[in-house]
């Protein structure tokens, strides 16, 4: 009897420690679920949309955003762009990814998606002004700012932030390819 109780247990706590395992292999900011406020803990290579990171294979990037059905949202792929769209209001893609050689290598996000994103980021997409911007996630290391709009570029961070008017968008791709999107705008 004692040894069926301790057999019991075991296994609970095998089953118990293996979720605790997943949970901590998780992806640390999943935008639609994970509300990470902190600036300071925002690192691109943890970002997650809809469960796909940057570094994915683009199987695994089609198998999670488009065969699986994501409530409330159309997804396409056209050439290499997998975008999310609004099913209640497809004006224009809201979110998406970009795949090159087969791997995951952009994640964007904008306004439009601001309902579905939590955190940090979900203030970042409904800011009112640059300055709002970067009173939430400090001063960019560097970008541009003219009568069109600005471009905020956090090198070290991975992403980029687009204000222009009314539309703010945000790209989040390895810190190595921040200073090629920043200098295209």
């Amino acid at each position: 009897m004692y040894s069926k109780a301790l057999m019991a247990l075991s296994v609970t706590l095998a089953m118990i420690l293996s979720l605790g395992i997943t949970d901590a292999m998780a992806k640390k900011y999943e935008l639609t679920r994970n509300s990470v406020d902190n600036p300071e803990e925002v690192d691109s290579k943890e970002i997650s949309l809809y469960r796909v990171k940057l570094g994915d294979s683009e199987i695994d990037a089609i198998e999670m955003l488009v065969n699986e059905k994501i409530p409330g949202v159309r997804v396409e792929q056209v050439g290499q762009f997998v975008t999310i769209w609004d099913q209640s209001n497809p004006t224009a893609p809201m979110a998406g990814v970009q795949i090159t050689d087969g791997k995951v290598d952009l994640i964007f996000i904008n306004n439009r998606f601001s309902h579905k994103t939590r955190g940090l980021f979900r203030r970042v997409l409904t800011a009112e002004t640059v300055k709002e911007i970067r009173d939430l996630i400090g001063p960019e290391e560097y970008g541009d700012e003219n009568l069109m709009g600005a471009r905020l570029c956090y090198e070290k961070k991975g992403f980029i932030v687009s204000h222009l008017g009314r539309d703010i968008n945000v790209i989040f791709t390895k810190p190595a390819g921040i200073s090629q999107e920043c200098y295209t705008f």
